[in-house]
C-alpha cells in the first residue's frame, strides 16, 4: 500500500462550493482531486443571490470579470403587510461600496458554475474526474481513503491527506460518516418558480423585489438578471406539492401579475425550506461544507454565499497546514468559526421567515403594527449587510482591540500605475494594515511573513475613504488581517503589532517538526507521490 497519499486534498462535489474550493487550492499549489458524479451542469437556476464578500472571493480567484456579465444589482426588497401597506424595507448599502462591489447581486447559476469549473481546471495541480461517485470512505492514521465508482462501472480507491465534502444537501459523505443534522426549528413547504418574462410583459411587474406577507398565502418576488423573475410561493395546508408544480397551476398562482403566454416557465419546483446544521463539520480528516453542513431558508439569499464562505475559510487553513506553516490545531477553528456564523445567520433569517410566514390574520396584523412601531410609524429599514454577523470565535482576538471578526474592507487605491482595488495590488495572505493618515511610521513586518500596508502613503492612497471610515468607526489605528480578509485583531497601539504577530505565529505553528517535514514533502506543488 502507498505510504504517501495520491493527493493532498480530495473534493467530493463540483457545484459552486466545490469549484471555488478547487480554485483556492489550485491557486495555492495544493495537489487536488475533484470527484463529481454528474458529467453535466444542471441547466436550471437554483441559487440566485451573491453578496459583496463573495464577489471579492470571485475577484481573488480570478473569475470576477467573466462572471459580472451574468449578474445584476439585487435592489431594495419591500415587505408588504396584511392590508398591502409597506411594513419593512431591506435596503442596499450606499456607495462607495466597502468591498469594492455592489453589496448584493443576483446572478444566473448555470453559466457562473461553468466559469468556476473552467477556472478550477486551469490549475495544473487540480485534477477533475467527472462521472465519479464516492461509494465508501475510511481513514488511516495519515490519510483518508475513498472508494470511487465511475459511470462506466470501474471501481478504485483514492488516498488523500484530507477530504472536503461539497456534495449537497443529501450528502452521501455526511451519511457515510453518520453525522446527524440538527433542526433549528424551521420547516415550511414552498414552490419556487423561475420565469423568463416576455419584453412586453415586464411592465406588468413590480420594479422592486417584494415580500408579500399575506396570511392567506405569502409570496416572494425577486428580479433576476435580464428578464428572469423568480417567485417563491408558500403552499397552503392540503396542497399537493407535485400538483402545484404543473404549468397550469403555476399560472394560476401568478395570475395577480401575469397571464399565460406572458413568459416561458423555466422551472417550478416544490421544496421544504429548512433550517438545519450538521452536528459535526469535521470527522477526522473529512470536512463538511456548503449544503452538506447546513441548509437555511432563502429569505435574504445567503445559501450559496454560506458555502463559499465555508470553503474560503477552510482552504487557506488546509494550505497553511499542508505547507508546514501551521499545525493541525488550526483546522479545529474551521468548525468553531463557520458553524457559529451559520447558526447565528440562520437564526436571523429564520426570524425574518417566521415573520413572513404568519398565517393567522390577527397575528399578522400585530406583526405589521410592531414593525411600523419600530420604524417610528414608517417602514423599518435594514440592510442585508446588517443581518450577516461577524465571526464570533475561533482565530480572532477581540480582547486586543475593536474590529476582530469583521471583514476588512477593500478600498480603491491610487498608485503610480493607476487606480486599483486593494487586492489587485496587495499580496495575498496575512496583512498588517495601518491607518497612515497621521504620518507615523509603523514597524515593517514584511520580513517576518506578513505584508505591511500603510494606507495614506504615496503608493497606498485610497480615493474613496472606505478604509478611513472603517478605522474611524472602530477607533483603531491598525489591524492584522487574515488571508480570508477577516480581522484577527484591531490595534490602538501600532507599535504592539510585532509582539502580537509573534504570539500569533507561535500559537499556530506546528509543534512537531517531524510532522511538519512529512506533510510539507507530500504537499508541495506538482510533487508526485
Amino acid at each position: 500500500m502507498n505510504t504517501v497519499p495520491d493527493y493532498a486534498v480530495v473534493i467530493v462535489g463540483f457545484g459552486p462550493a466545490g469549484a471555488v474550493a478547487a480554485c483556492w487550492l489550485g491557486q495555492m499549489g495544493v495537489k487536488t482531486l475533484v470527484l463529481e458524479k454528474s458529467r453535466t451542469i444542471w441547466d436550471i437556476p437554483r441559487a440566485i443571490a451573491l453578496d459583496h464578500e463573495i464577489m471579492r472571493v470571485l475577484q481573488n480567484i480570478g473569475v470576477v470579470d467573466r462572471i459580472l456579465p451574468h449578474t445584476a444589482p439585487f435592489g431594495t426588497s419591500n415587505h408588504f403587510g396584511v392590508q398591502g401597506q409597506l411594513i419593512r424595507r431591506i435596503d442596499v448599502v450606499a456607495p462607495p461600496y466597502p468591498m469594492g462591489y455592489l453589496p448584493n447581486m443576483v446572478f444566473t447559476q448555470p453559466p457562473v458554475e461553468g466559469i468556476l469549473r473552467d477556472r478550477a481546471m486551469q490549475h495544473p495541480t487540480v485534477t477533475v474526474n467527472l462521472g465519479a461517485e464516492v461509494t465508501g470512505l475510511m481513514e488511516e492514521r495519515d490519510a483518508v481513503i475513498l472508494t470511487v465508482r465511475s459511470d462506466d462501472g470501474r471501481t478504485g480507491t483514492v488516498r488523500a491527506r484530507y477530504a472536503i465534502a461539497c456534495d449537497g444537501a443529501s450528502s452521501p459523505v455526511r451519511r457515510m460518516l453518520n453525522i446527524p443534522l440538527e433542526d433549528l426549528g424551521f420547516d415550511e413547504p414552498w414552490l419556487v418558480v423561475d420565469l423568463l418574462v416576455n419584453d412586453d410583459a415586464i411592465s406588468k411587474l413590480p420594479t422592486d423585489c417584494a415580500q408579500y406577507c399575506d396570511p392567506t398565502r405569502p409570496y416572494t418576488y425577486i428580479i433576476g438578471p435580464g428578464n428572469h423573475r423568480r417567485w417563491e410561493i408558500m403552499l397552503n395546508p392540503g396542497e399537493d406539492p407535485k400538483q402545484v408544480e404543473q404549468e397550469n397551476s403555476v399560472w394560476q398562482l401568478l395570475s395577480r401579475w401575469l397571464n399565460p403566454g406572458d413568459g416561458r416557465l423555466w422551472r417550478a419546483s416544490s421544496y421544504r425550506f429548512h433550517a438545519l446544521v450538521a452536528a459535526e463539520w469535521r470527522r477526522g480528516r473529512v470536512f463538511l461544507t456548503g449544503d452538506s453542513a447546513h441548509q437555511q431558508p432563502p429569505f435574504i439569499g445567503q445559501g450559496m454565499c454560506q458555502g463559499i464562505r465555508d470553503v474560503t475559510n477552510l482552504c487557506w487553513k488546509l494550505s497553511a497546514v499542508l505547507c508546514g506553516h501551521a499545525g493541525e490545531a488550526l483546522l479545529a477553528t474551521y468548525q468553531e468559526e463557520r458553524r457559529q456564523h451559520v447558526v447565528t445567520l440562520t437564526q436571523r433569517i429564520k426570524e425574518i421567515g417566521a415573520s413572513i410566514c404568519i398565517r393567522d390574520a390577527d397575528a399578522a396584523r400585530r406583526r405589521d403594527e410592531e414593525l411600523l412601531k419600530r420604524g417610528g410609524g414608517k417602514a423599518e429599514v435594514v440592510t442585508r449587510q446588517e443581518i450577516v454577523p461577524p465571526l464570533e470565535g475561533g482565530l480572532v482576538r477581540p480582547d486586543l482591540g475593536s474590529g476582530a471578526g469583521t471583514l476588512f474592507p477593500q478600498p480603491r487605491i491610487e498608485t503610480e500605475a493607476g487606480s486599483f482595488l486593494m487586492d489587485e495590488v496587495a499580496k495575498p495572505g496575512w496583512r498588517f494594515i495601518v491607518d497612515g493618515r497621521d504620518g507615523a511610521s509603523p514597524p515593517d513586518l514584511g520580513d517576518v511573513g506578513i505584508d505591511t500596508i500603510v494606507l495614506g502613503k504615496t503608493n497606498w492612497r485610497e480615493t474613496e475613504g472606505v478604509a478611513a471610515r472603517w478605522f474611524d468607526t472602530l477607533s483603531c489605528k491598525a489591524v492584522i488581517v487574515r488571508p480570508d480578509h477577516y480581522v484577527y485583531c484591531g490595534l490602538a497601539d501600532v507599535k504592539s503589532a510585532s509582539a502580537v504577530w509573534h504570539d500569533l505565529k507561535e500559537g499556530i505553528r506546528p509543534r512537531n517538526s517531524a510532522f511538519r517535514r512529512a506533510v510539507t514533502k507530500s504537499a508541495q506543488p506538482n510533487l508526485q507521490p
